[in-house]
């Protein structure tokens, strides 16, 4: 690595934990061991695990879809309704000018107002919420991501461009690339969520017809092979000028795995074991570094210590995460009566509350200048 790019990708690193890292300690050796025992085990440890799970979810379209219910139920019970159940303390410990009051309660208003509309949208336009569920999480998976290669202190996607492209496809893996090799599926669990809310089963199928049409599939393949080869490229370019290339071949290195993970597994599978392994264990260990108390555990090696602060303070809303479920249950029109209509309810519960959630991460992403790489320098 030469001189200007080690500077650089401690710069991007600073620049994106500045205001959390404080809570490391007010040394900047103890907000840099935090970001790097945070990255180590909530981001490239799991991703090494779903390496290793390649082969078993090369073996899932082979079994019965209930299998992937399953997977998904328990990877979100174990950490993915847990992910966004501290959002409510997300602005006090992000911005110091925030106060406990004012974090719960403005946060609390986002999450009725914006969850409330999305169920409205589920009742009056089933089809349409399901797109914007799907494009949603997209935007906010690829959000994810991009944080975590930011903390991480990746340094070839120094623009905003960048980042936004690099977005686009680590959000598009989980979302498009099903639709590209497991169309079936796909379908499927677009049919159980539509039909929940209407009368007449048989509407469901004839509703996401335009979806799974072949120009749709081909269209979604083409755009993410090309936006993975120019995001790559993009990258491998920065190197050759003199950016760092180990933050690029990691890129590269993940952007491979979640290819062969999607293209290989399970719609419902696959997604199931992203959300809980990848996804949701990210954000968690960037919650970690806005907590001060979580932080400095980190910074100290206690990785037990971290994850039971934020399991404190999980607990309570993540319950409420599935008296959500359990509301959009008994309301729907068609009820539940197989495992297909419980994977459907938690679908559209967890769209209720992502599009909050996503509110949230979006302030922090502005607060810590994910997005204005360059802020700072």
């Amino acid at each position: 690595m030469t001189e200007a790019a080690s500077t650089g990708a401690a710069e991007s690193r600073t620049a994106a934990t500045r205001d959390p890292g404080a809570g490391a300690g007010d040394a900047p050796e103890a907000a840099d061991a935090a970001n790097e025992r945070v990255d180590r085990w909530f981001a490239r440890r799991p991703a090494l695990a779903l390496a290793a799970l390649l082969p078993i979810g090369a073996v899932t379209p082979l079994f019965p879809v209930e299998v992937g219910v399953a997977t998904f139920a328990l990877g979100t019970l174990a950490v993915g309704m847990a992910h966004g159940a501290v959002d409510h303390l997300v602005p006090l410990r992000a911005d110091p000018s925030v106060s406990l009051r004012r974090s719960i309660a403005v946060v609390s208003v986002v999450y009725a107002v914006l969850g409330g509309a999305v169920v409205a949208a589920f009742f009056a336009a089933p089809v349409a919420a399901f797109v914007g569920f799907i494009a949603l999480t997209w935007l906010h998976w690829g959000q994810g991501d991009v944080a975590a290669l930011a903390i991480a202190g990746v340094d070839h996607l120094p623009t905003s461009a960048e980042r936004w492209l690099a977005l686009v496809v680590r959000g598009g893996l989980p979302m498009g690339v099903p639709l590209l090799a497991h169309p079936e599926e796909y379908r499927l669990v677009a049919e159980w969520i539509v039909g929940l809310f209407l009368v007449d089963a048989g509407a469901a199928a004839a509703a996401v017809d335009p979806l799974f049409a072949p120009g749709v599939r081909v269209g979604v393949g083409v755009g993410m092979a090309a936006a993975t080869l120019a995001s790559v490229g993009l990258g491998y370019r920065r190197v050759r000028s003199g950016r760092d290339a180990g933050g690029w071949r990691r890129d590269v290195g993940e952007l491979a795995v979640l290819w062969a993970w999607f293209l290989l597994a399970a719609p419902v599978f696959a997604v199931g074991v992203y959300f809980a392994l990848w996804h949701a264990l990210r954000h968690v260990g960037r919650l970690v570094l806005v907590d001060p108390e979580a932080a400095s555990a980190a910074s100290a090696g206690d990785a037990v210590g971290a994850l039971a602060r934020f399991g404190r303070d999980a607990a309570p809303l993540t319950l409420g995460g599935f008296l959500v479920v359990g509301a959009v249950g008994v309301s729907v029109p068609a009820g539940v009566a197989a495992p297909g209509d419980l994977l459907a309810v938690s679908l559209v519960a967890i769209a209720a509350m992502t599009l909050p959630h996503v509110a949230v991460v979006t302030w922090l992403d502005r607060r810590q200048a994910v997005w204005r790489p360059d802020a700072g320098r």
